[in-house]
């Protein structure tokens, strides 16, 4: 089985950066694609960055610029650094990440429990 750790939500003021981590460990063989998500109150679940195996990275339009994905392959983890962080950045923020258990097999998805983010002042 596969577990993700998320870590680096908390309250932050307007401006400012936060680095938000998920770690992947478990029964790993590698690690194809590693998203990040959020989901505000009230609103749907949104995708805010990708990033695939070969570090090609994506982006919604409302983080461009302003936000960075990253991953560490040696230890299955991927990195959000956010910046110039703005009130409506506020929602809980999930990693996802698609992991091959084994030789020939298919990536499965696999979900952390979500951090909080709240921009305030």
């Amino acid at each position: 089985q596969v577990q993700l750790v998320e870590s680096g939500g908390r309250l932050v003021q307007p401006g400012e950066s936060l680095r938000l981590s998920c770690a992947a460990s478990g029964s790993i063989f590698n690690i194809a694609a590693m998203y990040w998500y959020r989901q505000a109150p009230g609103k749907q679940r949104e995708l805010v960055a990708a990033i695939s195996s070969g570090e090609r990275t994506t982006y919604a339009s409302s983080v461009k610029g302003r936000f960075t994905i990253s991953r560490d392959n040696a230890k299955n983890t991927v990195y959000l650094q956010m910046n110039s962080l703005k009130p409506e950045d506020t929602a809980v923020y999930y990693c996802n990440v698609a992991v091959v258990l084994r030789v020939g097999s298919g990536p499965q998805s696999y979900w952390g429990q979500g951090t909080q983010v709240t921009v305030s002042s």
